[in-house]
């Protein structure tokens, strides 16, 4: 089970996956909340200038989830 603090500290999101999605203002990292057949809820966790801080960011994610073998993950999105 993963927990993200949104960037902007404003949610605590028990997400399923984390995705990346470029947009015209920059490029988000979205977490998958709940899904169901074709059908997907998402919430953007983090906003970054370029679509490589993004990368990095998922990267640290997955060194936490590497790192830490409980049951429970917690994550906090950074600023920038």
């Amino acid at each position: 089970m993963l927990w993200i603090i949104t960037q902007d500290k404003n949610n605590l999101l028990n997400v399923k996956e984390v995705r990346i999605r470029k947009t015209a203002n920059g490029t988000n990292i979205e977490g998958i909340v709940s899904r169901s057949f074709l059908v997907f809820w998402d919430r953007v966790l983090g906003k970054y200038d370029s679509n490589e801080r993004a990368l990095e960011v998922i990267k640290e994610i997955y060194e936490k989830l590497e790192k830490d073998k409980s049951i429970t993950t917690t994550f906090t999105m950074p600023k920038n």
